[in-house]
């Protein structure tokens, strides 16, 4: 059985990497041309230039660099921790952010394709981004709930 500090790596890493590539997976067949309508959600292709809700696209090129720090001190601050019951949340959490920073050197933004218009028009999103949002969510329970990460 591997120790447990290698499993925390081991875990981090393949959910990284799977996030990351169903995420580009996902994102590809939107930019190969695939759209699709629905009353309350359309499947559409965005380039998001900003991040959430489109804020701080006045930064351009400059926003995916700032982006690299930041997610670099956060995988720096998990390696450091090494709680086992943060390697799945940071692994969906870091390799979303990894995505959607690979997207912006790639392409013009971020490729957003989720566009919820049912009673109200929401942001458009990606499968990176729900990642995202479900590790941050992870997280404050654990951190709420101190006594489900003993180690």
């Amino acid at each position: 059985m591997l120790n447990t500090n290698i499993r925390f790596h081991v875990i981090l890493f393949f959910t990284i990497i799977g996030i990351f590539i169903v995420d580009q997976n996902i994102k590809m067949l939107f930019v190969d041309g695939f759209r699709y309508y629905t009353e309350c959600i359309d499947l559409i292709l965005v380039y998001n230039r900003g991040v959430a809700f489109s804020m701080l696209a006045f930064l351009q090129d400059w926003l995916k660099y700032i982006q690299i720090v930041m997610v670099m001190g956060v995988l720096g601050y998990i390696l450091h921790t090494k709680k086992m019951c943060y390697a799945f949340p940071a692994g969906l959490l870091l390799g979303g952010a990894f995505s959607n920073i690979y997207d912006r050197f790639i392409h013009v933004g971020v490729v957003d394709m989720v566009y919820w218009h049912c009673g109200f028009n929401f942001a458009v999103f990606n499968f990176a981004d729900v990642m995202i949002d479900i590790a941050v969510v992870w997280f404050l329970v654990l951190n709420f709930k101190e006594h489900l990460c003993d180690k």
